[in-house]
């Protein structure tokens, strides 16, 4: 019963913050972006569908409130001040954790922070690749 009425709460909160984007223009605003990036991707000759897609998963953060990663943005100074490094799993090493586990728990973490490496390069890629829209 109290899990009904905390989820109620939840559903109302959001329900506010809707009708308050309505009344704001959001979505009006919302859709003039999306246009406008989906024409600048035509000029570009870009594809439209996934500029279309990243703008999509731009407004979504941004009305989950979304707040960007720590380790994204780490990755993200290094690209944007040094470019792709060699070395960058070892420059976002945290030194102080890894010399304190054993040869597995190193080997696990390395190749854990080389997959999150991976993903963060590529959101970086897109970001750089759309923002160029987003923000002409």
């Amino acid at each position: 019963m109290a899990q009904e009425k905390r989820n109620e709460r939840t559903l109302r909160e959001e329900a506010r913050r809707a009708k308050e984007r309505i009344k704001q223009g959001f979505w009006t605003t919302c859709r003039s972006d999306m246009s406008e990036t989906l024409e600048q991707a035509r000029k570009q000759g870009l594809n439209e569908s996934k500029a279309g897609q990243y703008f999509r998963n731009y407004v979504t953060a941004k009305i989950a409130g979304e707040k960007e990663d720590e380790f994204y943005l780490r990755v993200k100074e290094m690209l944007l001040s040094e470019g792709e490094v060699s070395d960058a799993i070892g420059r976002l090493t945290d030194r102080e954790y890894y010399n304190g586990l054993t040869y597995d728990e190193k080997q696990r973490y390395t190749l854990t922070l080389s997959e999150k490496y991976l993903r963060a390069l590529e959101r970086f890629r897109k970001e750089c690749e759309f923002d160029v829209l987003h923000n002409a």
